[in-house]
């Protein structure tokens, strides 16, 4: 009987397993602008995070930040030239916003933005998982030592987040839009790991996209 329990607690953790081992973030679409010419020489980029949560922000453009000096660029954060703490009523004007990434020489405005966030609840199993008691007509003695590993392993319930983020890459001289990157994360481990994660995704499909290296 135990031996029963032990085979069928293993499935279900091989099956759980099994679900959580795709990819946790991955693209959904892109887009590149038919008129943009890799040939044209870029050397500094102005990069932003479009949240208000602060630690997110700096982690995101550090990591941008890094991608991008590693390919030869200069780079500015907006962390580094507007204040962290202005909201969407005292945010800079566009303009004004130009204006300096301008003055500072960028021709090039990179943004990371979450454009959606999705929750669902579900309910996880316990290590015990249903089975019909195949010992009926033997008594209480054998039906309470089947089911009561499973008075002291109960399920839980669980949140599952995905979180769908937009990477938009745009021509200061001109403020065309170049390209845009949509990913989907799910269930992100930690910010850190989720800014790095989405950088080296957003860094391949653009080197693909625009044919850049």
């Amino acid at each position: 009987m135990k031996n029963l329990h032990k085979n069928l607690a293993g499935i279900l953790a091989i099956s759980l397993l099994l679900l959580s081992c795709g990819p946790s973030q991955k693209v959904t679409s892109s887009w590149k602008n038919p008129n943009f010419k890799a040939e044209k020489k870029y050397t500094k980029i102005f990069i932003s995070s479009m949240s208000s949560n602060q630690k997110v922000k700096i982690t995101l453009e550090d990591e941008m930040a890094a991608a991008a000096q590693s390919k030869g660029y200069q780079v500015v954060k907006s962390q580094d030239v507007f204040r962290p703490t202005f909201t969407k009523e005292t945010s800079p004007d566009k303009d004004v916003m130009l204006a300096k990434i301008r003055e500072l020489g960028c021709d090039l405005i990179f943004t990371v933005t979450l454009v959606d966030k999705q929750s669902e609840t579900r309910y996880v199993p316990g290590a015990s998982m249903y089975a019909p008691f195949p010992g009926y007509g033997y008594g209480y003695r054998g039906y309470y030592n089947y089911w009561s590993p499973m008075m002291y392993d109960p399920g839980y319930y669980t949140t599952d987040k995905t979180y769908f983020m937009e990477g938009d890459l745009f021509d200061v001289a001109s403020e065309n839009m170049i390209w845009s990157v949509q990913t989907e994360t799910y269930n992100p481990s930690s910010i850190e790991k989720f800014s790095k994660d989405l950088t080296q995704l957003m860094l391949e499909r653009a080197e693909k996209d625009l044919k850049i290296k």
